[in-house]
């Protein structure tokens, strides 16, 4: 089973007992989440579950392992003929995240009248 999820603004592709990172949001190593904005759900390429936005009932349970660092990013600035030069660098830190299990309760897309009409369009 697989799912497409957001966490942090961003969309990440999983499936249980994936190890991915993202960027460090407040928790602590060792701390569970529970991830209810689910996308996307699926079990085969052919069985799929799309949300509009988000599948309700479908929750991920994430466990947060360590905080990694990411390459270290140089930046440098230089203005010609005026002798002005600057170097300056940047870490950022991510969480490393493991997925525990995929769920879906059986519940259905909720979709308004104006949102299928859009999706028929």
């Amino acid at each position: 089973m697989f799912a497409v999820i957001e966490l942090a603004g961003r969309q990440y592709l999983v499936s249980e007992k994936d190890e991915f990172q993202i960027e460090k949001i407040p928790g602590e190593p060792g701390k569970n989440l529970t991830c209810k904005t689910v996308i996307l759900l699926g079990k085969s390429e052919s069985d799929v579950e799309l949300g509009m936005p988000y599948i309700s009932g479908a929750t991920v349970e994430l466990k947060i392992l360590n905080e990694v660092r990411g390459d270290k990013l140089r930046i440098y600035k230089k203005k010609a003929k005026k002798r002005y030069e600057r170097t300056q660098g940047h870490v950022q830190k991510y969480w490393l995240i493991k997925v525990l299990k995929i769920t879906k309760v059986n519940g259905k897309v909720k979709a308004t009248e104006e949102e299928k009409v859009v999706v028929e369009a």
